[in-house]
Protein backbone atom coordinates (compact mmCIF):
# COMPACT_ATOMS: atom_id res chain seq x y z
CA UNK A 1 0.00 0.00 0.00
CA UNK A 2 2.91 2.33 0.91
CA UNK A 3 4.76 1.40 -2.21
CA UNK A 4 1.49 1.97 -4.28
CA UNK A 5 1.19 5.40 -2.85
CA UNK A 6 5.27 6.06 -3.15
CA UNK A 7 4.76 5.54 -6.87
CA UNK A 8 1.65 7.64 -7.21
CA UNK A 9 3.66 10.45 -5.34
CA UNK A 10 6.59 9.93 -7.60
CA UNK A 11 4.82 10.01 -11.12
CA UNK A 12 2.96 13.03 -9.85
CA UNK A 13 5.97 14.31 -8.83
CA UNK A 14 7.47 13.77 -13.05
CA UNK A 15 4.92 15.72 -14.08
CA UNK A 16 6.63 18.98 -12.36
CA UNK A 17 10.35 20.35 -13.85
CA UNK A 18 10.56 22.28 -10.48
CA UNK A 19 8.39 20.74 -8.22
CA UNK A 20 10.49 21.99 -5.07
CA UNK A 21 7.83 24.82 -6.31
CA UNK A 22 4.90 23.32 -4.18
CA UNK A 23 6.79 23.78 -0.48
CA UNK A 24 5.45 27.52 -0.92
CA UNK A 25 1.87 26.58 -0.92
CA UNK A 26 1.56 27.35 2.87
CA UNK A 27 4.20 29.95 3.20
CA UNK A 28 1.10 32.12 3.98
CA UNK A 29 0.06 30.48 6.79
CA UNK A 30 3.33 30.43 8.14
CA UNK A 31 3.49 34.12 7.97
CA UNK A 32 0.50 34.65 9.33
CA UNK A 33 1.54 32.34 12.44
CA UNK A 34 4.53 33.78 12.70
CA UNK A 35 4.34 37.36 12.46
CA UNK A 36 3.08 39.74 15.45
CA UNK A 37 -0.34 41.14 14.36
CA UNK A 38 -0.15 44.87 13.64
CA UNK A 39 -0.81 46.98 16.73
CA UNK A 40 -1.85 50.96 15.94
CA UNK A 41 0.48 52.92 17.63
CA UNK A 42 -2.73 55.44 19.47
CA UNK A 43 -4.81 54.83 21.88
CA UNK A 44 -7.83 52.36 21.33
CA UNK A 45 -11.09 54.29 21.21
CA UNK A 46 -13.65 52.59 24.18
CA UNK A 47 -17.17 53.23 23.15
CA UNK A 48 -19.69 51.43 25.33
CA UNK A 49 -20.90 48.44 24.22
CA UNK A 50 -17.55 47.55 22.77
CA UNK A 51 -17.76 43.64 23.84
CA UNK A 52 -20.63 43.67 21.23
CA UNK A 53 -18.77 45.95 18.41
CA UNK A 54 -15.89 42.85 18.67
CA UNK A 55 -18.56 40.21 18.08
CA UNK A 56 -19.88 41.71 15.41
CA UNK A 57 -16.78 42.38 13.71
CA UNK A 58 -15.57 38.67 13.97
CA UNK A 59 -19.09 37.51 12.56
CA UNK A 60 -17.75 39.81 10.19
CA UNK A 61 -15.01 38.20 9.06
CA UNK A 62 -16.44 34.71 9.23
CA UNK A 63 -19.03 35.71 6.94
CA UNK A 64 -16.41 37.74 4.57
CA UNK A 65 -14.58 34.37 4.36
CA UNK A 66 -17.78 31.66 4.27
CA UNK A 67 -18.91 33.85 1.39
CA UNK A 68 -15.89 33.27 -0.52
CA UNK A 69 -14.37 36.80 -0.84
CA UNK A 70 -11.44 35.33 0.66
CA UNK A 71 -10.74 32.63 -0.97
CA UNK A 72 -9.88 33.66 -4.46
CA UNK A 73 -6.61 35.40 -3.41
CA UNK A 74 -5.96 31.92 -1.65
CA UNK A 75 -6.44 29.96 -5.18
CA UNK A 76 -4.60 32.49 -7.00
CA UNK A 77 -1.50 31.64 -4.57
CA UNK A 78 -1.87 27.98 -4.62
CA UNK A 79 -2.33 28.17 -9.17
CA UNK A 80 0.84 30.77 -8.89
CA UNK A 81 2.82 27.95 -7.07
CA UNK A 82 1.46 24.74 -9.46
CA UNK A 83 2.81 27.84 -12.11
CA UNK A 84 6.17 28.15 -10.74
CA UNK A 85 7.01 24.31 -10.63
CA UNK A 86 6.78 24.14 -14.26
CA UNK A 87 3.52 21.18 -14.83
CA UNK A 88 4.60 19.62 -18.15
CA UNK A 89 3.44 16.79 -19.82
CA UNK A 90 5.14 14.37 -22.01
CA UNK A 91 4.17 13.97 -25.72
CA UNK A 92 4.00 11.22 -28.26
CA UNK A 93 7.46 9.38 -29.28
CA UNK A 94 9.39 10.95 -32.23
CA UNK A 95 12.40 9.55 -34.10
CA UNK A 96 14.17 11.96 -35.49
CA UNK A 97 15.94 10.73 -38.63
CA UNK A 98 19.55 11.01 -38.74
CA UNK A 99 21.55 10.73 -41.50
CA UNK A 100 25.52 9.74 -41.71
CA UNK A 101 27.79 7.62 -42.98
CA UNK A 102 30.87 5.62 -41.83
CA UNK A 103 33.43 6.17 -44.76
CA UNK A 104 37.69 4.76 -44.55
CA UNK A 105 39.57 7.21 -46.83
CA UNK A 106 42.67 5.36 -47.71
CA UNK A 107 45.41 8.16 -49.85
CA UNK A 108 48.27 6.59 -51.84
CA UNK A 109 51.72 8.63 -50.26
CA UNK A 110 54.08 7.33 -53.05
CA UNK A 111 56.54 8.97 -54.68
CA UNK A 112 54.69 9.24 -58.07
CA UNK A 113 52.34 11.57 -56.37
CA UNK A 114 54.66 14.60 -56.65
CA UNK A 115 54.29 14.52 -60.35
CA UNK A 116 53.40 18.07 -60.60
CA UNK A 117 50.91 17.40 -63.73
CA UNK A 118 47.74 18.65 -61.73
CA UNK A 119 46.49 22.08 -61.69
CA UNK A 120 45.07 23.98 -58.80
CA UNK A 121 43.47 27.56 -59.38
CA UNK A 122 44.63 27.77 -62.77
CA UNK A 123 48.30 27.32 -60.93
CA UNK A 124 50.44 23.77 -61.43
CA UNK A 125 50.71 21.62 -58.51
CA UNK A 126 51.48 17.87 -57.43
CA UNK A 127 49.25 15.32 -57.35
CA UNK A 128 49.16 15.25 -53.61
CA UNK A 129 48.45 19.11 -53.31
CA UNK A 130 45.55 18.66 -55.49
CA UNK A 131 44.12 15.57 -54.16
CA UNK A 132 44.71 17.41 -50.45
CA UNK A 133 42.42 19.97 -51.58
CA UNK A 134 39.58 17.72 -53.12
CA UNK A 135 39.65 16.04 -49.83
CA UNK A 136 39.41 18.48 -47.66
CA UNK A 137 36.18 20.00 -49.52
CA UNK A 138 35.12 16.79 -49.17
CA UNK A 139 35.50 16.34 -45.49
CA UNK A 140 33.72 19.79 -45.02
CA UNK A 141 30.69 18.66 -46.17
CA UNK A 142 30.26 15.50 -43.86
CA UNK A 143 28.87 17.40 -41.07
CA UNK A 144 27.57 14.08 -38.72
CA UNK A 145 29.51 11.52 -40.30
CA UNK A 146 32.27 9.57 -38.79
CA UNK A 147 35.21 9.41 -41.58
CA UNK A 148 38.89 7.26 -41.03
CA UNK A 149 42.12 8.33 -42.90
CA UNK A 150 44.46 5.38 -44.18
CA UNK A 151 47.80 6.57 -46.32
CA UNK A 152 50.00 4.12 -47.41
CA UNK A 153 53.45 3.66 -49.61
CA UNK A 154 55.59 0.73 -48.95
CA UNK A 155 53.43 0.00 -45.68
CA UNK A 156 50.04 1.48 -44.75
CA UNK A 157 49.04 2.95 -41.55
CA UNK A 158 46.06 4.36 -40.20
CA UNK A 159 46.41 8.15 -39.65
CA UNK A 160 43.00 8.28 -37.37
CA UNK A 161 40.53 5.71 -36.66
CA UNK A 162 36.74 6.66 -37.48
CA UNK A 163 35.91 9.73 -36.09
CA UNK A 164 33.08 12.74 -36.33
CA UNK A 165 35.82 15.22 -35.22
CA UNK A 166 36.48 15.93 -38.64
CA UNK A 167 39.07 18.60 -38.16
CA UNK A 168 41.16 16.08 -36.66
CA UNK A 169 41.03 14.29 -39.80
CA UNK A 170 41.53 17.28 -41.75
CA UNK A 171 44.60 18.50 -39.62
CA UNK A 172 46.36 14.65 -40.25
CA UNK A 173 45.24 15.27 -44.28
CA UNK A 174 47.15 18.66 -44.46
CA UNK A 175 50.35 16.94 -42.26
CA UNK A 176 50.34 13.96 -44.90
CA UNK A 177 53.83 14.65 -47.16
CA UNK A 178 54.92 12.19 -49.85
CA UNK A 179 56.99 9.23 -48.55
CA UNK A 180 55.49 9.61 -45.08
CA UNK A 181 54.98 5.97 -45.36
CA UNK A 182 57.70 5.06 -48.50
CA UNK A 183 58.27 5.81 -52.21
CA UNK A 184 56.18 2.65 -52.95
CA UNK A 185 52.73 1.37 -53.40
CA UNK A 186 51.00 -0.95 -50.68
CA UNK A 187 47.54 -1.13 -51.99
CA UNK A 188 46.77 -4.84 -50.53
CA UNK A 189 48.33 -3.34 -47.15
CA UNK A 190 45.42 -0.28 -47.58
CA UNK A 191 42.93 -2.56 -48.21
CA UNK A 192 43.46 -5.04 -45.55
CA UNK A 193 44.19 -2.69 -42.86
CA UNK A 194 41.07 -1.33 -43.85
CA UNK A 195 38.92 -4.20 -43.62
CA UNK A 196 40.43 -4.19 -39.90
CA UNK A 197 39.12 -0.83 -39.27
CA UNK A 198 35.85 -1.50 -40.42
CA UNK A 199 34.79 -4.91 -39.11
CA UNK A 200 33.05 -3.79 -36.15
CA UNK A 201 30.84 -1.55 -38.61
CA UNK A 202 27.33 -2.51 -39.25
CA UNK A 203 27.34 -4.36 -42.74
CA UNK A 204 25.93 -1.39 -44.97
CA UNK A 205 28.51 0.93 -43.38
CA UNK A 206 31.58 -0.54 -44.37
CA UNK A 207 32.82 1.36 -46.84
CA UNK A 208 36.62 2.48 -48.23
CA UNK A 209 37.41 5.06 -50.62
CA UNK A 210 40.86 4.40 -51.90
CA UNK A 211 42.60 7.01 -53.79
CA UNK A 212 45.71 5.76 -55.80
CA UNK A 213 47.91 6.77 -58.91
CA UNK A 214 49.88 3.90 -59.49
CA UNK A 215 50.67 0.01 -59.45
CA UNK A 216 50.87 -2.37 -56.36
CA UNK A 217 54.63 -2.94 -56.03
CA UNK A 218 54.85 -3.50 -52.34
CA UNK A 219 53.22 -4.81 -49.24
CA UNK A 220 53.13 -8.25 -47.55
CA UNK A 221 49.57 -8.43 -48.75
CA UNK A 222 48.56 -9.04 -52.26
CA UNK A 223 45.71 -6.81 -54.00
CA UNK A 224 43.80 -9.80 -54.52
CA UNK A 225 43.66 -11.78 -51.65
CA UNK A 226 42.65 -8.40 -49.85
CA UNK A 227 39.69 -8.01 -51.98
CA UNK A 228 38.79 -11.62 -51.80
CA UNK A 229 38.95 -10.42 -48.06
CA UNK A 230 37.14 -7.47 -48.26
CA UNK A 231 34.11 -8.87 -49.76
CA UNK A 232 34.20 -11.83 -47.37
CA UNK A 233 33.68 -9.03 -44.96
CA UNK A 234 31.10 -7.08 -46.85
CA UNK A 235 33.35 -4.38 -47.33
CA UNK A 236 32.35 -2.08 -50.20
CA UNK A 237 35.45 -0.48 -52.08
CA UNK A 238 35.39 2.48 -54.12
CA UNK A 239 38.50 3.07 -56.33
CA UNK A 240 39.71 6.40 -57.58
CA UNK A 241 42.41 6.12 -60.05
CA UNK A 242 44.02 9.65 -59.58
CA UNK A 243 46.80 11.11 -62.12
CA UNK A 244 47.19 12.75 -65.25
CA UNK A 245 48.85 12.33 -68.33
CA UNK A 246 52.49 12.99 -67.50
CA UNK A 247 52.34 16.51 -68.84
CA UNK A 248 51.89 20.04 -67.40
CA UNK A 249 50.59 23.38 -68.45
CA UNK A 250 52.56 26.25 -69.92
CA UNK A 251 50.71 29.44 -70.77
CA UNK A 252 47.73 27.33 -71.68
CA UNK A 253 49.67 24.40 -73.65
CA UNK A 254 50.33 20.94 -71.76
CA UNK A 255 53.99 19.57 -72.52
CA UNK A 256 55.44 16.29 -71.93
CA UNK A 257 57.13 15.77 -68.80
CA UNK A 258 60.35 13.81 -68.72
CA UNK A 259 59.50 10.84 -66.54
CA UNK A 260 56.11 12.06 -66.40
CA UNK A 261 52.90 9.58 -67.28
CA UNK A 262 53.86 7.08 -65.03
CA UNK A 263 51.10 3.81 -65.92
CA UNK A 264 48.28 3.06 -63.83
CA UNK A 265 46.82 -0.32 -63.18
CA UNK A 266 43.01 0.35 -64.01
CA UNK A 267 42.36 -2.83 -64.59
CA UNK A 268 43.09 -3.98 -61.39
CA UNK A 269 41.04 -1.05 -59.39
CA UNK A 270 38.29 -2.05 -61.57
CA UNK A 271 38.49 -5.55 -60.44
CA UNK A 272 38.95 -4.42 -56.60
CA UNK A 273 35.53 -2.12 -57.31
CA UNK A 274 33.56 -4.66 -58.71
CA UNK A 275 34.12 -7.71 -56.79
CA UNK A 276 33.09 -5.90 -53.72
CA UNK A 277 30.68 -4.48 -54.77
CA UNK A 278 31.99 -0.62 -55.68
CA UNK A 279 32.45 1.57 -58.55
CA UNK A 280 35.55 2.65 -60.18
CA UNK A 281 36.96 6.41 -61.22
CA UNK A 282 39.05 7.72 -63.46
CA UNK A 283 40.03 11.24 -62.58
CA UNK A 284 42.52 12.77 -64.64
CA UNK A 285 42.22 16.14 -63.56
CA UNK A 286 41.18 18.08 -60.23
CA UNK A 287 37.41 18.92 -61.68
CA UNK A 288 37.22 15.51 -62.14
CA UNK A 289 38.21 13.97 -58.74
CA UNK A 290 35.70 16.29 -57.07
CA UNK A 291 33.09 15.23 -59.26
CA UNK A 292 33.88 11.65 -58.16
CA UNK A 293 33.60 12.68 -54.75
CA UNK A 294 30.30 14.75 -55.40
CA UNK A 295 29.14 11.08 -57.02
CA UNK A 296 30.55 9.17 -53.69
CA UNK A 297 28.34 11.26 -51.56
CA UNK A 298 25.38 9.83 -53.71
CA UNK A 299 26.06 6.42 -53.48
CA UNK A 300 26.60 6.69 -49.62
CA UNK A 301 23.81 7.79 -47.78
CA UNK A 302 23.38 6.02 -44.70
CA UNK A 303 20.15 7.14 -43.11
CA UNK A 304 18.36 5.88 -39.73
CA UNK A 305 16.07 6.91 -37.44
CA UNK A 306 18.23 8.68 -34.23
CA UNK A 307 16.78 7.81 -30.74
CA UNK A 308 13.25 7.91 -29.55
CA UNK A 309 12.72 10.74 -27.94
CA UNK A 310 9.37 12.28 -25.73
CA UNK A 311 8.90 15.79 -26.09
CA UNK A 312 7.92 17.80 -23.03
CA UNK A 313 4.88 19.93 -23.26
CA UNK A 314 4.61 23.11 -20.90
CA UNK A 315 1.83 23.42 -19.32
CA UNK A 316 2.51 26.72 -16.84
CA UNK A 317 0.34 28.95 -18.91
CA UNK A 318 -3.19 27.64 -18.09
CA UNK A 319 -2.21 28.04 -14.20
CA UNK A 320 -0.47 30.90 -14.50
CA UNK A 321 -3.28 32.63 -15.92
CA UNK A 322 -6.08 31.59 -13.88
CA UNK A 323 -3.94 32.59 -10.93
CA UNK A 324 -4.15 36.17 -12.80
CA UNK A 325 -7.02 36.20 -13.34
CA UNK A 326 -8.48 35.16 -9.98
CA UNK A 327 -5.65 38.03 -8.66
CA UNK A 328 -7.51 40.17 -10.47
CA UNK A 329 -10.78 39.30 -9.66
CA UNK A 330 -9.97 39.39 -6.08
CA UNK A 331 -9.23 43.45 -5.83
CA UNK A 332 -11.71 44.38 -8.80
CA UNK A 333 -14.75 42.59 -6.51
CA UNK A 334 -14.20 44.99 -3.25
CA UNK A 335 -14.10 47.93 -5.50
CA UNK A 336 -17.49 47.08 -7.15
CA UNK A 337 -18.92 46.95 -4.18
CA UNK A 338 -18.06 50.21 -2.18
CA UNK A 339 -18.99 52.02 -5.38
Amino acid sequence: MIDSIMASLQSLMDQFAWPWWLLALPLPLFARWLLPPLRGGSTALKVPYGHRLDAVAKGGARAVLAGGIGLLPWLAWILLCVAAARPQQLGEAIEPPQEGRDLMLALDLSGSMSEPDMELGNHPVDRLTAAKAVLADFLDRRGGDRVGLIVFGRRAYALTPLTRDLTSVRDQLHDAVIGLAGQETAIGDAIGLAVKRLQSQPAEQRVLILLTDGVNTAGSLDPKKATELARDSGVRIHTVAFGGDGSMSVFGFRLPMPGGGDEIDERALRDIAKQTGGRFFRARDTAQLAGIYAEIDRLEPIRHPGPALRPRIERYPWPLAAACALALLAFARPRRRLA
